[in-house]
């Protein structure tokens, strides 16, 4: 009889959860068992490894009872990353493997039926898991000195997470002739990262010089770029809307190391390929208003994420925001509040976070023209109760979460077809790194991110302006959230301004900013 242990890690939500292969050889009817919440694609692996031993060379154990449990047995398991653990598991378990080079390394890898080793998702979400483990206090001691083996095709993308030695090899033989006793080290290559950019400043996509006229949309983009605040567009057709959006992700600062490994670890646990051409750059989601609650928020199982949280440290554009199913969009509400979403199943849950700025985009009425004063322009020809059912689509608490609501008239003719005007995205973006610069020193956060207690201490009002507040709320009917949000734009408008102290000027340009569906009363003519 044997027992052989080998370490690897399964996929839970965004985190990697340590896992061990256990392998049993005993006497009794020849078979494979596979215990420990073992999804089909881990089930299936009996016929792969089997296969792929055989072909590389190694004896398969065929009279003898084969037992293979993947602990925690409460953990679900997925995936076809299993399959190299176990078959390392089973030749460890014949006694022809060395168990102390076993126990240095984490292995992950899907087989062929002729021994190749083939990609697996989630490689990068792996390696953080494995370095996470590596520093944190209190820790499993020889979790700190593994090395991480994966299949070439994956290990570059591991290999990105500094601090972790990430070796790769192309076949199952490969690595088995490695963990022959007597060999000294593995004499695997070592996975290098691809060459990749971080921490740019420089302005990305189009300029927002390319639009006509606008210069209050220009300026609310400034704001949520800055405080990183969620904006809603309101305009007719052809306003400009979708091409304002497009140019928010060029005035963002760009990603962290941190931010950037955590966005690609999101895209791999996806199964989305990732593109190291854009590496450092922020997300941009763009999401047909067709798709479900699910594919907003999340979901599946096993849960994975959703475009929310494929946006995480970017932007998240909904166009024709009243076309989204309702169901989708009071989805958005806790998530935009607490930035992380929860996706709970009756055996699971999974955490992702989603801290993204909202940007959306709707018309005024279901013709779009309502309001419109190009000369011209069509005449909007909705009724009124046409106009509310249109706009009620949107729930007061999820437009009570939206911090900008602007509204964006049409542009003359005249001025789309004059000269360039306003100024380049490179110069806004460098006054928004300043200022996001300056939140993070004075509070450790951005603005859209303080709570109640953050507010009263960086962001105190004087006598005058907590008057002028106070009789617009009343007047405009804020609720507590909406005050709070005012609150935060001011101190964000005050930052752009250099001003230490949010004034009245300050507080009445966030104001502004927030009535593009208030109190429309809108009566087509």
């Amino acid at each position: 009889m044997g027992l052989a242990v080998v370490h690897t890690r399964t996929i839970e939500g965004l985190q990697a959860a340590p896992v061990q292969v256990e392998v049993h050889l005993a006497n009794g009817l020849p078979c494979m068992t596979l215990v420990g919440l073992a999804d089909t694609e881990v089930r299936e692996a009996r016929e792969r490894v089997r296969s792929a031993l055989l072909h590389s060379g190694w004896d398969y154990p065929m009279n003898q009872r084969i037992t293979v449990s993947l602990a925690p047995a409460d953990l679900p398991k997925a995936s076809s990353r299993f399959d190299l653990p176990i078959a390392l598991g089973i030749l460890a378990a014949q006694g022809l493997l060395d168990a102390e080079q076993l126990a240095r390394h984490e292995f992950a890898g899907e087989l062929s039926l002729a021994g190749d080793l083939r990609p697996v998702h989630g490689a990068l979400a792996i390696a953080l898991g494995l370095r996470r483990s590596a520093t944190t206090a209190g820790g499993p001691e020889p979790a700190r000195h593994r090395r991480l083996v994966l299949p070439a095709a994956s290990a570059a993308e591991a290999a990105l997470v500094d601090g972790v030695q990430v070796l790769q090899a192309q076949t199952l033989r490969e690595v088995v002739q490695a963990l022959l006793p007597g060999s000294d080290a593995l004499p695997l290559s070592q996975a290098h990262p691809p060459p990749r950019r971080c921490g740019s400043v420089e302005a990305l996509g189009p300029c927002l010089r390319d639009i006509r006229g606008q210069p209050e949309a220009k300026k609310a983009l400034e704001l949520a770029a800055a405080g990183e605040h969620s904006l809603l567009l309101v305009g007719p057709p052809g306003a400009g809307k979708s091409m304002l959006a497009q140019r928010l992700p060029g005035l963002l600062p760009a990603l962290t190391e941190e931010q950037a490994l955590d966005c690609a670890a999101m895209r791999s646990v996806s199964r989305a390929p990732l593109d190291l051409a854009q590496w450092g750059q922020r997300p941009w989601r763009a999401p047909h208003h067709s798709c479900t609650a699910a594919a907003l928020v999340g979901g599946g199982n096993p849960p994975r994420p959703g475009e929310i949280s494929l946006a995480d440290h970017g932007v998240l554009f909904l166009d024709e925001l009243p076309e989204f199913p309702r169901r989708a969009l009071e989805a958005l509400r806790e998530p935009l509040e607490t930035g992380h979403v929860v996706v709970s199943r009756a055996a699971r849950q999974a955490r992702f976070p989603c801290r993204l700025l909202l940007v959306a985009a709707m018309n005024p009425c279901p013709c779009g023209w309502l309001g419109s004063r190009v000369p011209g322009a069509p005449a909007c020809r909705c009724t009124p109760d046409a106009v509310q059912r249109y706009q009620g689509r949107l729930s007061g608490p999820l437009l009570d979460r939206i911090d900008l609501q602007l509204e964006v008239p049409a542009t003359a003719p005249a001025e789309l077809l004059g000269p360039a005007d306003g100024e380049p995205s490179s110069a806004v973006a460098l006054r928004v790194a300043q200022a996001r610069a300056l939140q993070l020193q004075r509070q450790g956060c951005s603005n859209a991110q303080l709570g109640s207690a953050g507010l009263s201490a960086h962001a105190p009002l004087n006598s005058t302006a907590q008057a002028f507040l106070q009789r617009a709320a009343e007047r405009l009917g804020l609720s507590g959230r909406s005050l709070h949000r005012v609150l935060r734009v001011a101190r964000t408008v005050a930052d752009l301004s250099e001003m230490p102290q949010v004034e009245v000027p300050h507080l009445a340009e966030a104001l502004q900013m927030r009535r593009a569906l208030m109190h429309r009363g809108a009566v087509p003519a």
